[in-house]
């Protein structure tokens, strides 16, 4: 079973995907004239000033928390390491360019979420790529607003949004709290540490409290720790940065070595220029998620009225969870040496950390294990509210369907410590990857719609007839 699901996550993810999803970004940041390097300054005002009179469920900042709640995660520690060790120091260049384009398929989606989301008598928004595929491409193709939805909804329940998280924490916390294995307790004829055990009630119970409250409970817990370990993050990156300043000069001249493949013998350049340009895209998209349609879900529940601040709100995703984080968590892995010690990403990520600082190896393994907890938690609760958003599109708004799904959630969180790991990574890439599909076509069909609205709005941006602060 195992290789039959890697090589069906072999072909979904394989080079037409990946050239889709890059030519999605290409073709919308042409048609837009860079419109996410032209206007960045102004979608970060855009970010923490919501608008006054907007329509919606939670602030666009809130909306905004909710969707990078579920792209900040364990692709931004683990994923990252497993890029560089696979692809070499290049594929952190090609990640950033990825995100680069990634920015303008963020805007996209953020802003067709907006304009045709449907909102109900009592304020409820739903709205993504089911009703901009439904809605904006026409009914005839409400089949594949559906199957997306379909995928969506299996992309959370059954590794992204649980399992893979909560193994994470889980496998954290018993490293640094048993790593010897000496606190064991026999569960169904199988021995897990106590450690495990623990992590596995409270994040089910913690989670548990925030998705039974909703969106506007789910928005009001990440807009608080969403920030806080982001910016807790990047500051213990700055922080081995720092402390390995003389190393840095050579780890940035290592990535655009390897990038264009100037470390590799004459015959082998090609080669590895291709597996880092494959790896860096690869792990850059599974990181922030761009084209796969995932970050719309939430945009569309934002108080605004306008499509195009939401977008360019969406688009600023992007730039904090690759160009910032990843590329922090790459620069850590470089100047500490850790991407070629041997190691695999998670191990990779523990020896740059462990290392980086040049204290007690202890204080790194704790700051890891704390950031791996918050960023692992936040996509748990990110994607429940994804999910349930698939199920209420397929059901046609049954809040029975909805409540029956929030509980397996749930139940799939406290069991995933318990579950192996060897395939439950292969389903998620492969749901992950379906999304993406649905949802690149329709960006690329309703492309004029985004070029229309964009103009739209800075023309009466220009005109004083939009209040913009």
């Amino acid at each position: 079973m195992s290789e039959v699901l890697g090589k069906i996550n072999d072909l979904v993810w394989g080079v037409p995907l990946l050239v889709l999803v890059m030519g999605v970004g290409i073709l919308l940041t042409t048609r837009l004239g860079v419109l996410q390097f032209r206007h960045l300054g102004k979608a970060l005002k855009y970010m923490v000033k919501n608008e006054e009179s907007g329509i919606g469920e939670v602030t666009s900042f809130g909306a905004l928390c909710t969707a990078m709640a579920a792209t900040i995660g364990t692709g931004n520690i683990v994923g990252v390491a497993t890029a560089i060790v696979a692809g070499g120091p290049g594929a952190l260049f090609w990640m950033i360019v990825a995100a680069c384009f990634g920015m303008a398929t963020k805007y996209a989606e953020g802003l067709l979420a907006v304009k045709y989301r449907v909102i109900d008598e009592s304020g409820h928004a739903l709205g993504g790529p089911f009703y901009y595929i439904e809605r904006g491409m026409g009914s005839n193709w409400k089949w594949l607003a559906k199957l997306f939805a379909l995928f969506g909804a299996g992309a959370g329940l059954l590794g992204i949004g649980t399992i893979v998280q909560v193994n994470g924490i889980a496998s954290a916390a018993k490293n640094f709290f048993d790593p010897e294995s000496l606190n064991m307790v026999t569960i169904l004829g199988m021995e897990y540490s106590w450690a495990t055990v623990i992590t596995a009630l409270v994040v089910a119970l913690l989670s548990a409290l925030v998705i039974i409250g909703g969106i506007s409970r789910i928005a009001s817990v990440t807009t608080i720790v969403v920030p806080f370990m982001a910016v807790a993050y990047v500051l213990v990156c700055l922080t081995i940065l720092i402390a390995n300043l003389d190393a840095i000069p050579d780890a940035i001249a290592s990535v655009f070595r390897g990038a264009f493949g100037m470390d590799a013998v004459a015959g082998g350049a090609l080669g590895a220029i291709l597996i880092a340009v494959q790896k860096g895209i690869a792990r850059g998209i599974f990181s922030n998620e761009s084209g796969l349609g995932s970050a719309p879900i939430a945009a569309a529940a934002a108080k605004t009225n306008e499509p195009v601040r939401q977008g360019m709100v969406s688009m600023t995703g992007t730039f904090i969870d690759t160009i910032i984080i990843c590329n922090l968590t790459g620069l850590t892995l470089l100047v500490t040496g850790a991407w070629n010690k041997g190691l695999d990403g998670a191990d990779a990520t523990s020896f740059a950390f462990q290392n980086g600082l040049g204290w007690n190896p202890q204080i790194g393994s704790f700051l890891l294990m704390v950031s791996l907890a918050f960023f692992a938690f936040t996509t748990i609760i990110g994607w429940d509210y994804y999910s349930e958003r698939c199920i209420e599109y397929l059901t046609n708004g049954s809040r029975t369907a909805v409540k029956t799904y929030r509980w397996l959630y749930i139940a799939a969180v406290l069991a995933g410590p318990f579950i192996s790991l060897s395939a439950v990574w292969t389903i998620a890439d492969i749901m992950n990857g379906l999304m993406a599909f649905p949802n690149l076509l329709a960006l690329i069909v309703l492309n004029g719609v985004v070029v229309a609205e964009t103009k739209s709005y800075f023309s009466r941006l220009e005109q004083g007839r939009i209040k913009e602060f």
